[in-house]
Parts: C-alpha cells; structure tokens; sequence
C-alpha cells in the first residue's frame, strides 16, 4: 500500500504557492507593524463626570457614598448637592424645598398638566403621559421664573426698576414674575417672601434679589388702582437668585417641581379608566368659522374646483 502523495517541486500546488507569493508580501509591506491603540484613559474619560462614581458596590454621589445619605439628607438637600456639588445648610436647603413645595401644581387648566392627563387617556403609559406635560414647559408656560430672574439681575446690577417697568409697557409685554390671570394675589407669595427675609435677616442670603422684586412690584404699582403683586415665578425667581442659581437652572428646578403634579395628575387620570378624552367634554364640539358647507361638483381632468 503506498502512501499519501507529497507534491513535487514542481507540481501545481507549488505553482499556486509561487503565484501567491508576490501577493502576500505586498499585504504585509502596507500592514503596520503594530496596530494603534486608543489609551484607556481616553476611552473611560469620554463621560467623565464629577456628579457620581459607579462602580461594583460603590455608588458616590458627589464624593459621598449613597449609604451615608439615605435616610439623612432630605430630597432638596440632595437636589442640591447634586447640582452645585456641597450640602446646603440648613436655611439653603429649607429655602429650596420651599420654592419646590409651591410649585409642584397649579390644576388641570394648566396646559402642561392637561396635556399629561390627555395622553394618560390614551394608552400611552405614565412615563410617556409625564414627558408629555414636561414637554410643554418652555419659555410661555414655565418659562417666566427664569425669565424674572434675568430682569432681578438688572435691577441687581444697577437698573431702575421704573425705567425697566416701562419698557416693557411699551413692548406692550407683561413683565414676569408679576400678575396672575387667575390670582388677584398669588397666595404662595407671601409665605415664600416671609421665608426670604427670615434668611436675609439671619445673614444666610445678600437680600439683593428680594430687594429688586419688591422695586419692580412697586413700579408696577405706581400709577393704578390696582396693584401687580408677584405671583409664584417671581417669588420662586428671587429665592433662587439669593440661593446662587443661574437663571437657565431656575428653569430647570421649576420644572422638577412642576413634574410632581404632572405626575399625580397623570397618574389619577390613568386610574380613571377613561379613554382617549379631548380637550372638550364629548356634548360639545369644537367652534368652526372656516366656509359653510359647500359641493365640490362636477370635475373634468385638470379643472381646479369652483370657488364657493
């Protein structure tokens, strides 16, 4: 029994091998000798962040292990650490939670909260009906209290008050932080106003944002029957410019409170049971003030319709 066959030196197989050869030398003459390596540091740095630290069994929130917090720091507190990097002291944080408490709802005709029980109505799920209410707050609906804190920063730089009271009449544009459509005053402004000059007076905050409130809402005043109180964007404003907050995180802090009655609305109206509920009770329909009804009539290949 022979056996197996070795190809000769000059069989096909070598012929092949030879033919090949050039080939493969060529793929290793444009091959680089060690491939590049992107440094780890590089990698993990792509979201590196100062806010926590995750690790197996470690979970840091701004340098403070989440076991010493639980139980010990209030939610504001945390809010607080979170977005600024320290624990607040006790007035700070007591200031905060204030602000937070006043702002968390303002009832179903709010756009934002009917918005959020109206996608709660169709199937939609709460996270989605929550996103939905969050959504509408931009700079008209929830938008004013960042907008107040801009104009408290005038005033705070030097500003008259009167002078900046005019300029917005003459824009013919309601000054923010001021007024209610619905409120003759606002009755979450004077416990949070009280609670500011508890704060300014125990040296706690500068007093300089409340100071501006008070001379805008006294411009407004002068020349009318009537008064222009603050109401909640304004009185929110200032304590968040005497706790230190830019204005865009005013805006921010707003909506996390406004958030809470979203939720709780969307939430109630999810338990409801009701479905797909528009913005008009189903015995009345919406106002129409386009054409009357009319026929189309009659149409030959290209001719546009008749007008009515």
């Amino acid at each position: 029994m022979s056996g197996p066959t070795t190809p000769s030196a000059g069989g096909p197989d070598a012929e092949q091998s030879a033919a090949a050869q050039p080939h493969a030398e060529l793929q290793a003459a444009e091959k680089p000798l060690s491939e590049p390596t992107v440094p780890e540091r590089q990698i993990t740095d792509h979201w590196s962040t100062a806010v926590s630290r995750i690790r197996p069994g470690e979970i840091l929130l701004r340098g403070y292990p989440v076991e010493q917090l639980i139980g010990r720091v209030s939610f504001a507190e945390q809010i607080w650490l979170m977005v600024r990097g320290e624990l607040p002291t006790p007035v700070q944080g007591r200031l905060l939670e204030a602000a937070l408490v006043a702002a968390v709802d303002h009832g179903p005709q709010a756009p934002s909260i009917a918005a959020a029980r109206m996608a709660a109505t169709c199937g939609v799920g709460l996270n989605s009906a929550v996103a939905t209410g969050a959504g509408l707050l931009g700079d008209v609906h929830g938008g004013a209290g960042q907008q107040c804190m801009e104009v408290l920063a005038r005033v705070v730089a030097g500003e008259d008050a009167r002078e900046i009271v005019a300029e917005y009449r003459q824009q013919r544009a309601y000054v923010p932080g001021f007024g209610h459509r619905f409120h003759p005053r606002d009755p979450r402004r004077d416990p949070l106003l009280a609670l500011v000059r508890e704060a300014v007076a125990s040296g706690e905050v500068p007093g300089d944002a409340l100071r501006a409130g008070e001379e805008l809402e006294a411009a407004l005043a002068e020349g009318r029957t009537r008064p222009v109180p603050m109401n909640i964007d304004g009185a929110t404003a200032i304590i968040y410019a005497e706790l230190g907050f830019p204005a865009e995180l005013g805006r921010g802090l707003f909506v996390l409170s406004r958030s809470v009655g979203i939720l709780s609305h969307a939430w109630e109206e999810s338990e409801g049971g009701a479905r797909i509920k528009g913005p008009l009770p189903r015995p009345l329909l919406a106002g129409y003030h386009g054409p009357d009804q009319r026929d189309l009539g009659p149409r030959g290949e290209g001719e546009a319709p008749a007008a009515g």
